[in-house]
């Protein structure tokens, strides 16, 4: 793991010096993408039309394996037998067209299997902002679900700042941090009087201030557009003239301005669970906070089957929790930090599902008790991989029309009856982002002659449904050819929980043919 970047030097000064030393998934029947015999998609029927398959890096990276540190660090469990995860560093410059030289050290990890074929090229994931992909890959590989992996490898590449590559630590006290978490609730009142809306607006310029004045004069240079020049740097690396790409998430974003950027260099592009693209901050935030209450009824069903311990009601159970966490009554935990908690585990994929289900529904209904602990526990730990310094410049870097307070306190008040649960604390978490400063939306390719495929889960946590739509869009005013899977289950993304799902994948990578467009996988 590499040494954090901490507000200690500007960041310039920083790379100055760093330049000289560097340059419960879905296991039904996978039968829901299916074609008739002799049917095809109409797009890539002839044999001769078919692109070229996957390139396996000419020159590779300086790999080393870390597959029992990556599974015990983030809590997965042995994985299935064999399971390979390999780690390395990639330099890539801050700005390739900045005059002030350096280069920022990028986590990459690779998960293949034993009958991993040895000729196969690799699928390059990212899920963007969200989490660490290589923490993403890391819960496709550790999951009973190997269809993929089976077919060929999967490299991920996180994005600067954000999990195992070169950490950025510029919030200036883990005080701060940790009142961005809770939105401010346990903060004092400020003298002059203020309301919640206030308080998050104080904590967003005092984290915005640190974070741009390390960074200067590179603030902008993380977003996804430089996150997409990453990638390029790995394409020049591995000496290949074209990347297959895997996205998952906020890494829609990161996919398409690679193909805007690089439209050439592009063999596949699979979105999975795209977050909106070009979509102000509300309409993105909605999508997802109706994914969240999707996905909390759809635990609700399993929990009330299981005879769970948050008793016959347990979404209701859930509400009360979060009721009371907003009123105080679990200092220290947070009515956010609750969620955050619970965002997490409705989007993870689930090996042994009904033990999940049951353990985590324990650690809730003994913070109903007054035993806060185990969830506050959770929540540190679940706050460390999701809401990290780094991931905090990322995400307010890749939005756009950060919504006023005035705006946020009606959010808050009319989500409060249309979403209920999760919809108050979204609504003022959209105000941690608006004193950051304003970068170029993400650029959508022109002209894009590779064929994309999208998956979309029924009821995602992370993103929502409503990227799915925008995405499409996207891609067919492109002019490429497209087809969109749909998963009827709950969790984010498609791939860690769906067999099918991965099966779609597998075989578009594969062969670059599309499976037929409004096809569904069962949940």
């Amino acid at each position: 793991m590499t040494s954090p970047l901490r507000r200690t030097w500007p960041l310039a000064v920083v790379l100055a010096v760093c330049c000289a030393c560097s340059v419960g998934p879905s296991v039904r029947p996978d039968v829901a993408v299916a074609q008739r015999p002799g049917e095809t998609t109409g797009r890539t029927a002839d044999a001769e039309q078919e692109p070229p398959p996957l390139e396996v890096p000419r020159t590779d990276l300086d790999w080393s394996d870390c597959t029992r540190t990556t599974l015990d660090t983030l809590g997965l469990g042995p994985g299935p037998a064999g399971l390979i995860i390999e780690c390395a560093q990639l330099a890539a410059p801050i700005d390739q067209s900045s005059p002030i030289p350096g280069t920022f050290s990028l986590g990459v990890s690779r998960a293949r299997l034993p009958q991993t074929p040895a000729d196969a090229g690799p699928l390059v994931l990212t899920s963007g902002a969200d989490r660490a992909s290589t923490a993403t890959l890391a819960a496709l590989a550790a999951g009973p679900i190997t269809d993929l992996l089976a077919t060929r490898p999967v490299v991920a590449v996180d994005r600067r700042g954000i999990g195992t590559s070169t950490t950025i630590e510029c919030i200036d006290t883990p005080g701060l941090r940790k009142a961005m978490l809770d939105l401010g609730q346990f903060s004092p009142p400020d003298p002059d009087g203020g309301d919640a809306a206030d308080k998050v607006m104080t904590l967003s310029r005092d984290a915005t201030v640190g974070c741009t004045d390390f960074l200067q004069p590179q603030e902008l240079d993380f977003d996804a557009a430089h996150a997409a020049d990453d990638l390029e740097q790995l394409r020049k690396a591995w000496g290949v003239e074209r990347l297959g790409l895997l996205t998952t998430g906020n890494g829609a974003a990161v996919g398409l301005s690679y193909a805007a950027q690089h439209p050439d260099r592009l063999s596949r592009l699979v979105l999975d669970a795209p977050g909106s693209v070009r979509a102000d901050a509300v309409t993105a935030a909605e999508s997802r906070v109706a994914g969240q209450e999707a996905a909390l009824a759809a635990f609700a069903r399993q929990c009330a089957a299981l005879a769970c311990s948050l008793g016959p009601d347990p979404r209701s159970a859930v509400a009360d929790l979060v009721r009371r966490a907003s009123a105080g009554e679990l200092a220290p935990v947070s009515s956010n930090g609750v969620l955050t908690a619970l965002t997490d585990f409705l989007g993870a994929p689930r090996g042994d599902q009904q033990a999940r289900v049951r353990e985590f529904s324990d650690v809730l209904a003994a913070a109903g008790r007054g035993d806060v602990g185990p969830l506050d526990s959770l929540i540190g730990h679940t706050a460390a991989a999701t809401d990290s310094d780094g991931q905090f410049i990322a995400r307010c870097s890749d939005g756009s029309q950060w919504p006023t307070p005035g705006r946020a306190r009606e959010l808050r008040t009319a989500w409060a009856e249309q979403y209920p649960v999760f919809g108050p604390d979204a609504a003022l978490s959209l105000l941690l982002c608006t004193a950051w400063p304003t970068t170029p939306p993400p650029e959508l390719p022109a002209t894009l002659d590779v064929a994309v495929l999208t998956l979309s889960g029924a009821a995602d946590p992370v993103v929502g449904s409503a990227g799915a739509g925008s995405v499409t869009g996207a891609v067919a005013a492109a002019g490429a050819a497209n087809a969109t899977v749909a998963w009827l289950g709950s969790g984010h993304p498609v791939s860690t929980h769906s067999g099918c799902g991965q099966l779609a994948i597998a075989g578009y990578a594969g062969t670059g043919v599309l499976p037929p467009d409004g096809g569904a996988c069962p949940g």
